[in-house]
Protein backbone atom coordinates (compact mmCIF):
# COMPACT_ATOMS: atom_id res chain seq x y z
CA UNK A 1 0.00 0.00 0.00
CA UNK A 2 1.16 3.36 -0.76
CA UNK A 3 1.20 6.94 1.34
CA UNK A 4 -2.04 8.70 -0.52
CA UNK A 5 -1.40 12.62 -0.89
CA UNK A 6 -4.12 13.24 2.37
CA UNK A 7 -1.68 11.17 4.58
CA UNK A 8 0.00 12.45 7.30
CA UNK A 9 3.75 11.41 8.16
CA UNK A 10 4.55 11.44 11.73
CA UNK A 11 6.73 13.87 13.81
CA UNK A 12 8.43 10.72 15.24
CA UNK A 13 9.64 9.14 11.86
CA UNK A 14 12.78 7.45 12.60
CA UNK A 15 15.32 7.05 9.54
CA UNK A 16 18.62 5.91 9.94
CA UNK A 17 21.45 7.70 7.22
CA UNK A 18 21.59 5.31 4.52
CA UNK A 19 24.47 2.25 4.20
CA UNK A 20 25.43 0.95 1.44
CA UNK A 21 24.80 -2.46 2.42
CA UNK A 22 20.97 -2.13 3.08
CA UNK A 23 18.75 -2.31 -0.04
CA UNK A 24 16.21 -0.49 -1.17
CA UNK A 25 13.56 -2.34 0.57
CA UNK A 26 14.75 -2.43 4.07
CA UNK A 27 15.37 1.68 3.39
CA UNK A 28 11.66 2.22 3.44
CA UNK A 29 10.17 5.40 5.63
CA UNK A 30 7.63 3.87 7.50
CA UNK A 31 5.41 5.44 9.45
CA UNK A 32 5.02 4.39 13.08
CA UNK A 33 1.79 4.64 13.16
CA UNK A 34 0.27 3.18 9.89
CA UNK A 35 3.51 1.25 8.68
CA UNK A 36 2.74 2.11 5.13
CA UNK A 37 5.33 3.43 3.04
CA UNK A 38 5.99 4.35 -0.84
CA UNK A 39 8.44 3.02 -3.16
CA UNK A 40 9.87 5.98 -4.33
CA UNK A 41 11.01 6.60 -1.21
CA UNK A 42 14.12 3.98 -1.18
CA UNK A 43 14.21 4.02 -4.91
CA UNK A 44 15.18 7.92 -4.07
CA UNK A 45 17.78 7.00 -1.52
CA UNK A 46 19.15 4.14 -3.90
CA UNK A 47 19.94 6.66 -6.76
CA UNK A 48 21.24 9.53 -4.42
CA UNK A 49 23.47 7.89 -2.99
CA UNK A 50 25.10 7.43 -6.36
CA UNK A 51 27.78 10.88 -7.13
CA UNK A 52 26.34 11.30 -10.22
CA UNK A 53 27.60 14.96 -11.26
CA UNK A 54 27.40 15.85 -14.89
CA UNK A 55 28.53 13.86 -16.88
CA UNK A 56 28.56 11.10 -14.65
CA UNK A 57 25.96 8.48 -14.63
CA UNK A 58 27.66 6.55 -11.16
CA UNK A 59 25.90 3.26 -11.84
CA UNK A 60 22.13 4.66 -11.80
CA UNK A 61 20.94 3.90 -15.24
CA UNK A 62 22.34 0.21 -14.77
CA UNK A 63 20.69 0.06 -11.51
CA UNK A 64 16.86 1.64 -13.23
CA UNK A 65 17.84 -0.97 -15.89
CA UNK A 66 17.17 -3.73 -14.12
CA UNK A 67 14.56 -2.81 -12.34
CA UNK A 68 12.73 -2.08 -15.61
CA UNK A 69 14.40 -5.87 -17.07
CA UNK A 70 12.56 -7.04 -14.66
CA UNK A 71 9.30 -5.78 -15.80
CA UNK A 72 9.60 -6.66 -19.24
CA UNK A 73 11.29 -3.95 -20.68
CA UNK A 74 13.94 -4.25 -23.17
CA UNK A 75 17.18 -1.93 -22.59
CA UNK A 76 19.66 0.23 -24.71
CA UNK A 77 22.86 1.77 -23.23
CA UNK A 78 24.61 4.04 -25.66
CA UNK A 79 27.82 6.24 -24.32
CA UNK A 80 28.63 9.80 -26.87
CA UNK A 81 31.54 11.52 -25.38
CA UNK A 82 31.22 10.22 -22.01
CA UNK A 83 27.51 10.87 -21.85
CA UNK A 84 25.76 7.77 -20.80
CA UNK A 85 21.98 7.32 -21.84
CA UNK A 86 19.44 4.84 -21.33
CA UNK A 87 16.21 4.04 -23.70
CA UNK A 88 14.23 1.29 -22.14
CA UNK A 89 10.43 0.00 -24.17
CA UNK A 90 7.87 -2.20 -23.66
CA UNK A 91 4.77 -2.75 -25.23
CA UNK A 92 2.82 -1.93 -28.46
CA UNK A 93 -0.02 0.01 -29.87
CA UNK A 94 -1.23 2.81 -31.57
CA UNK A 95 0.40 5.59 -29.38
CA UNK A 96 4.16 5.50 -27.92
CA UNK A 97 4.12 7.17 -24.26
CA UNK A 98 7.58 8.03 -23.11
CA UNK A 99 8.89 9.28 -19.57
CA UNK A 100 12.05 11.39 -19.88
CA UNK A 101 14.41 11.99 -17.39
CA UNK A 102 18.02 12.66 -15.82
CA UNK A 103 20.42 10.88 -13.65
CA UNK A 104 22.73 13.74 -13.21
CA UNK A 105 22.98 16.91 -10.85
CA UNK A 106 24.65 19.65 -10.29
CA UNK A 107 28.30 20.01 -7.53
CA UNK A 108 27.13 19.83 -4.00
CA UNK A 109 28.85 23.37 -4.15
CA UNK A 110 30.45 24.15 -0.31
CA UNK A 111 30.53 20.86 1.85
CA UNK A 112 30.44 23.25 4.87
CA UNK A 113 27.27 24.07 4.65
CA UNK A 114 25.15 21.11 3.98
CA UNK A 115 23.15 19.94 6.81
CA UNK A 116 24.67 16.05 6.04
CA UNK A 117 26.47 15.00 3.35
CA UNK A 118 24.81 15.34 0.06
CA UNK A 119 25.48 11.96 -1.29
CA UNK A 120 24.44 10.31 1.93
CA UNK A 121 20.72 11.61 1.79
CA UNK A 122 18.68 11.67 4.86
CA UNK A 123 15.26 12.16 6.04
CA UNK A 124 15.27 15.23 8.73
CA UNK A 125 11.82 17.23 9.81
CA UNK A 126 10.20 14.76 7.41
CA UNK A 127 12.04 16.53 4.54
CA UNK A 128 14.39 14.09 2.34
CA UNK A 129 18.00 16.05 1.96
CA UNK A 130 20.69 15.65 -0.19
CA UNK A 131 21.72 16.26 -3.53
CA UNK A 132 19.34 15.42 -6.52
CA UNK A 133 16.08 15.10 -3.84
CA UNK A 134 14.16 17.99 -6.02
CA UNK A 135 16.09 17.67 -9.34
CA UNK A 136 15.26 14.97 -10.29
CA UNK A 137 16.37 11.60 -8.87
CA UNK A 138 13.16 11.92 -7.08
CA UNK A 139 11.35 12.26 -10.26
CA UNK A 140 13.19 8.84 -11.43
CA UNK A 141 12.29 6.92 -8.57
CA UNK A 142 8.65 8.07 -8.25
CA UNK A 143 8.21 6.94 -11.98
CA UNK A 144 9.83 3.77 -11.29
CA UNK A 145 7.53 3.01 -8.43
CA UNK A 146 4.48 4.10 -10.29
CA UNK A 147 5.65 1.77 -13.10
CA UNK A 148 5.45 -1.24 -11.13
CA UNK A 149 2.46 -0.36 -9.25
CA UNK A 150 0.60 0.15 -12.55
CA UNK A 151 1.56 -2.98 -14.79
CA UNK A 152 0.47 -5.10 -11.23
CA UNK A 153 -2.80 -3.03 -11.06
CA UNK A 154 -3.89 -3.29 -14.82
CA UNK A 155 -3.92 -6.64 -17.19
CA UNK A 156 -3.50 -5.47 -20.47
CA UNK A 157 -0.61 -2.60 -21.64
CA UNK A 158 -2.02 -1.18 -25.21
CA UNK A 159 0.70 1.54 -25.56
CA UNK A 160 4.34 1.27 -26.10
CA UNK A 161 6.05 2.77 -23.12
CA UNK A 162 9.47 4.04 -23.39
CA UNK A 163 12.29 5.34 -20.40
CA UNK A 164 14.42 8.07 -21.76
CA UNK A 165 17.48 8.57 -19.34
CA UNK A 166 20.49 10.63 -19.74
CA UNK A 167 23.13 11.73 -17.84
CA UNK A 168 23.72 14.84 -19.57
CA UNK A 169 21.27 17.18 -19.02
CA UNK A 170 22.55 19.38 -16.21
CA UNK A 171 25.05 20.33 -18.47
CA UNK A 172 26.06 21.30 -22.32
CA UNK A 173 22.99 18.80 -23.46
CA UNK A 174 24.71 17.81 -26.63
CA UNK A 175 25.27 14.20 -26.61
CA UNK A 176 21.93 12.99 -24.31
CA UNK A 177 18.85 13.52 -24.81
CA UNK A 178 19.59 15.09 -28.07
CA UNK A 179 21.23 11.54 -29.30
CA UNK A 180 18.56 9.72 -27.24
CA UNK A 181 16.09 11.61 -30.09
CA UNK A 182 18.07 10.44 -32.89
CA UNK A 183 18.11 7.15 -31.47
CA UNK A 184 14.17 7.00 -31.80
CA UNK A 185 14.04 8.64 -35.15
CA UNK A 186 16.62 5.92 -36.74
CA UNK A 187 14.48 3.02 -35.16
CA UNK A 188 11.04 5.45 -36.75
CA UNK A 189 9.44 5.14 -32.67
CA UNK A 190 7.36 8.55 -32.77
CA UNK A 191 6.41 9.96 -29.40
CA UNK A 192 2.78 10.94 -28.83
CA UNK A 193 2.81 11.82 -24.85
CA UNK A 194 6.15 12.56 -23.18
CA UNK A 195 5.96 13.34 -19.73
CA UNK A 196 8.88 14.69 -18.09
CA UNK A 197 10.17 14.45 -14.56
CA UNK A 198 11.53 17.79 -14.09
CA UNK A 199 10.59 19.80 -10.46
CA UNK A 200 7.86 21.69 -11.48
CA UNK A 201 5.58 22.70 -8.66
CA UNK A 202 5.74 25.83 -7.02
CA UNK A 203 4.90 24.61 -3.22
CA UNK A 204 3.40 21.52 -3.27
CA UNK A 205 3.54 18.44 -6.00
CA UNK A 206 0.80 19.28 -8.47
CA UNK A 207 0.39 22.37 -7.89
CA UNK A 208 1.92 23.61 -11.33
CA UNK A 209 3.04 21.80 -14.50
CA UNK A 210 4.78 22.97 -17.34
CA UNK A 211 3.20 22.74 -20.95
CA UNK A 212 6.12 24.31 -22.24
CA UNK A 213 9.64 26.81 -21.93
CA UNK A 214 11.28 29.07 -23.11
CA UNK A 215 14.20 29.08 -25.60
CA UNK A 216 17.76 30.38 -24.78
CA UNK A 217 20.65 31.71 -27.03
CA UNK A 218 24.02 33.19 -25.43
CA UNK A 219 26.10 35.18 -27.46
CA UNK A 220 29.35 36.70 -27.56
CA UNK A 221 29.82 39.86 -29.57
CA UNK A 222 33.50 41.31 -30.13
CA UNK A 223 34.06 45.28 -31.09
CA UNK A 224 36.85 46.70 -32.79
CA UNK A 225 38.64 49.99 -32.33
CA UNK A 226 42.08 51.56 -32.93
CA UNK A 227 44.05 51.63 -29.79
CA UNK A 228 45.28 54.82 -28.85
CA UNK A 229 46.58 57.73 -26.55
CA UNK A 230 44.10 59.41 -24.21
CA UNK A 231 44.80 62.49 -25.04
CA UNK A 232 45.00 62.06 -28.54
CA UNK A 233 41.28 60.50 -29.10
CA UNK A 234 41.32 61.87 -32.95
CA UNK A 235 43.34 58.96 -33.69
CA UNK A 236 42.10 56.50 -32.15
CA UNK A 237 38.64 54.40 -32.10
CA UNK A 238 37.26 53.53 -28.40
CA UNK A 239 35.90 50.00 -28.64
CA UNK A 240 34.10 50.77 -25.62
CA UNK A 241 32.47 53.88 -26.38
CA UNK A 242 31.35 52.34 -29.80
CA UNK A 243 30.00 48.81 -27.78
CA UNK A 244 28.26 51.45 -25.50
CA UNK A 245 25.60 52.02 -28.88
CA UNK A 246 25.85 48.83 -29.44
CA UNK A 247 24.59 47.38 -26.06
CA UNK A 248 22.11 50.66 -25.99
CA UNK A 249 20.41 49.36 -29.59
CA UNK A 250 20.53 45.97 -28.48
CA UNK A 251 18.69 47.06 -24.93
CA UNK A 252 16.16 49.11 -27.30
CA UNK A 253 15.04 46.34 -29.41
CA UNK A 254 11.10 45.97 -28.45
CA UNK A 255 10.19 42.19 -28.15
CA UNK A 256 7.08 40.43 -27.89
CA UNK A 257 5.55 41.51 -24.52
CA UNK A 258 4.00 37.48 -23.99
CA UNK A 259 0.75 36.16 -22.98
CA UNK A 260 -1.14 34.45 -20.49
CA UNK A 261 0.15 31.35 -21.61
CA UNK A 262 4.08 31.93 -22.29
CA UNK A 263 6.38 34.96 -21.14
CA UNK A 264 8.01 37.35 -23.05
CA UNK A 265 11.34 37.65 -24.89
CA UNK A 266 14.39 39.09 -23.24
CA UNK A 267 17.90 40.08 -23.87
CA UNK A 268 20.24 40.62 -20.79
CA UNK A 269 24.06 41.60 -21.05
CA UNK A 270 25.93 39.52 -18.71
CA UNK A 271 29.35 40.27 -19.29
CA UNK A 272 31.48 43.39 -20.70
CA UNK A 273 35.21 42.93 -21.07
CA UNK A 274 37.87 45.26 -23.12
CA UNK A 275 41.24 43.64 -21.95
CA UNK A 276 43.83 44.52 -19.74
CA UNK A 277 43.49 47.65 -17.96
CA UNK A 278 45.63 50.33 -18.63
CA UNK A 279 44.51 54.06 -17.57
CA UNK A 280 45.83 56.31 -20.41
CA UNK A 281 45.25 53.67 -23.59
CA UNK A 282 42.24 53.78 -25.66
CA UNK A 283 41.11 50.13 -25.81
CA UNK A 284 41.06 48.58 -29.38
CA UNK A 285 38.95 45.95 -28.41
CA UNK A 286 35.53 45.57 -26.20
CA UNK A 287 33.50 42.09 -26.10
CA UNK A 288 30.22 42.06 -24.19
CA UNK A 289 28.19 38.35 -23.75
CA UNK A 290 24.40 38.52 -23.75
CA UNK A 291 21.78 35.98 -23.33
CA UNK A 292 17.97 36.15 -25.02
CA UNK A 293 15.31 33.88 -23.68
CA UNK A 294 12.22 33.72 -26.16
CA UNK A 295 9.54 32.93 -27.12
CA UNK A 296 7.56 30.66 -29.64
CA UNK A 297 7.26 33.51 -31.72
CA UNK A 298 10.41 33.64 -32.68
CA UNK A 299 12.93 30.94 -33.91
CA UNK A 300 16.75 30.49 -33.85
CA UNK A 301 17.23 32.07 -37.43
CA UNK A 302 15.06 34.60 -37.50
CA UNK A 303 16.91 36.14 -33.11
CA UNK A 304 20.29 35.79 -35.24
CA UNK A 305 19.82 37.72 -38.37
CA UNK A 306 17.63 40.99 -36.27
CA UNK A 307 20.24 41.08 -33.84
CA UNK A 308 23.14 41.24 -36.80
CA UNK A 309 20.80 43.68 -38.47
CA UNK A 310 21.07 45.78 -35.14
CA UNK A 311 24.66 45.48 -35.03
CA UNK A 312 25.29 46.59 -38.19
CA UNK A 313 23.51 49.62 -37.82
CA UNK A 314 26.21 50.64 -35.66
CA UNK A 315 29.79 48.91 -36.72
CA UNK A 316 30.84 46.77 -39.32
CA UNK A 317 34.26 46.28 -37.28
CA UNK A 318 32.86 43.32 -34.96
CA UNK A 319 32.32 39.16 -35.00
CA UNK A 320 29.77 37.45 -32.97
CA UNK A 321 29.34 34.44 -31.86
CA UNK A 322 26.45 32.24 -31.30
CA UNK A 323 26.30 29.73 -28.26
CA UNK A 324 24.45 27.10 -26.03
CA UNK A 325 21.23 27.34 -28.24
CA UNK A 326 17.82 25.82 -26.85
CA UNK A 327 14.46 25.90 -28.99
CA UNK A 328 11.68 27.04 -26.94
CA UNK A 329 8.40 24.45 -27.04
CA UNK A 330 4.62 24.94 -25.97
CA UNK A 331 2.23 22.45 -25.95
CA UNK A 332 -2.01 23.71 -26.20
CA UNK A 333 -4.78 21.84 -24.49
CA UNK A 334 -6.75 19.81 -27.05
CA UNK A 335 -10.32 19.13 -27.09
CA UNK A 336 -9.42 15.39 -27.12
CA UNK A 337 -6.57 12.85 -26.37
CA UNK A 338 -5.14 15.74 -24.58
CA UNK A 339 -1.88 14.55 -22.29
CA UNK A 340 -2.74 18.14 -19.97
CA UNK A 341 -5.94 16.35 -19.63
CA UNK A 342 -4.63 13.59 -18.51
CA UNK A 343 -2.58 15.01 -16.06
CA UNK A 344 -5.01 16.91 -14.53
CA UNK A 345 -7.31 14.46 -13.54
CA UNK A 346 -4.42 12.32 -12.17
CA UNK A 347 -3.22 15.34 -10.24
CA UNK A 348 -7.06 16.45 -9.22
CA UNK A 349 -7.69 12.39 -7.82
CA UNK A 350 -4.77 12.87 -5.40
CA UNK A 351 -4.79 16.55 -3.97
CA UNK A 352 -8.40 17.38 -4.65
CA UNK A 353 -7.03 20.63 -6.87
CA UNK A 354 -6.33 21.55 -10.58
CA UNK A 355 -2.27 22.54 -11.48
CA UNK A 356 -1.61 26.33 -12.37
CA UNK A 357 -0.36 25.50 -16.27
CA UNK A 358 2.89 27.08 -16.25
CA UNK A 359 5.67 28.03 -19.32
CA UNK A 360 7.82 29.72 -16.82
CA UNK A 361 11.69 28.57 -15.48
CA UNK A 362 15.09 27.47 -17.59
CA UNK A 363 15.30 25.03 -20.17
CA UNK A 364 14.53 21.67 -19.92
CA UNK A 365 15.26 18.74 -22.36
CA UNK A 366 11.33 18.78 -23.04
CA UNK A 367 12.36 20.65 -26.42
CA UNK A 368 14.45 18.01 -27.59
CA UNK A 369 11.10 15.97 -27.81
CA UNK A 370 8.45 18.14 -28.44
CA UNK A 371 6.86 18.63 -32.19
CA UNK A 372 3.25 19.30 -33.66
CA UNK A 373 2.91 15.79 -32.85
CA UNK A 374 4.06 15.12 -29.66
CA UNK A 375 2.65 16.23 -26.24
CA UNK A 376 5.21 17.36 -23.31
CA UNK A 377 4.05 18.02 -20.12
CA UNK A 378 6.71 18.34 -17.07
CA UNK A 379 5.07 17.16 -14.09
CA UNK A 380 7.31 16.66 -10.76
CA UNK A 381 8.14 17.97 -7.19
CA UNK A 382 8.12 21.49 -5.73
CA UNK A 383 11.46 23.20 -7.14
CA UNK A 384 11.98 25.87 -4.68
CA UNK A 385 15.28 24.06 -3.90
CA UNK A 386 16.84 22.88 -7.04
CA UNK A 387 20.75 23.18 -7.39
CA UNK A 388 20.99 24.87 -4.19
CA UNK A 389 22.96 23.45 -0.70
CA UNK A 390 20.62 21.44 1.57
CA UNK A 391 17.77 20.46 -1.71
CA UNK A 392 15.60 18.85 -0.19
CA UNK A 393 11.79 18.09 -0.58
CA UNK A 394 8.85 17.01 1.95
CA UNK A 395 8.70 13.43 1.68
CA UNK A 396 4.98 13.80 1.36
CA UNK A 397 5.57 15.35 -2.06
CA UNK A 398 7.46 12.20 -3.34
CA UNK A 399 4.39 9.96 -2.13
CA UNK A 400 2.09 12.12 -3.95
CA UNK A 401 3.66 12.45 -7.18
CA UNK A 402 4.00 8.63 -6.81
CA UNK A 403 0.52 8.24 -6.79
CA UNK A 404 -0.15 10.82 -9.79
CA UNK A 405 2.57 8.76 -11.84
CA UNK A 406 0.58 6.09 -11.04
CA UNK A 407 -2.68 6.78 -11.78
CA UNK A 408 -1.09 8.87 -15.23
CA UNK A 409 -0.26 5.60 -16.47
CA UNK A 410 -3.08 3.87 -15.56
CA UNK A 411 -5.14 6.22 -18.05
CA UNK A 412 -2.21 6.92 -20.58
CA UNK A 413 -0.81 2.81 -20.82
CA UNK A 414 -4.11 0.71 -20.26
CA UNK A 415 -7.04 2.83 -21.35
CA UNK A 416 -8.37 5.52 -23.75
CA UNK A 417 -7.78 9.25 -23.46
CA UNK A 418 -11.11 11.37 -23.20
Amino acid sequence: MSLKSNSVLSSSTVFQSYDAKQTSEQSCLKSQSSGMYGKSIPYSYELMFRPSVTPLDAGCQEWLANKLKSLGFTCHHFEVNGVKNLVAEIGQGERTVAFAGHTDVVPAGPLGKWKTDPFRPQIINDELIGRGAADMKTGLAAMLAATERAFRQQDKLNARFVWLVTSDEEGEAEYGSKAIKAFLDARNINIDYCIVGEPSAKQYTGDAIKVGRRGAISAKVNVFGKQGHVAYPQYADNAIHKMARVINILEAIEWDEGSDDFPGTSLQITHVDSGEFTDNIVPATCAIRFNIRYSHHYSQAELEALVNDKLQCITDDYEITWERACEPYFTPAKPCQCLIGAVERAIHKNTGKFPVLSTAGGTSDGRFFASDNTQVVEVGVPNQTIHQVNERINVSDLVTLEDIYTDLLGELLFSNLD
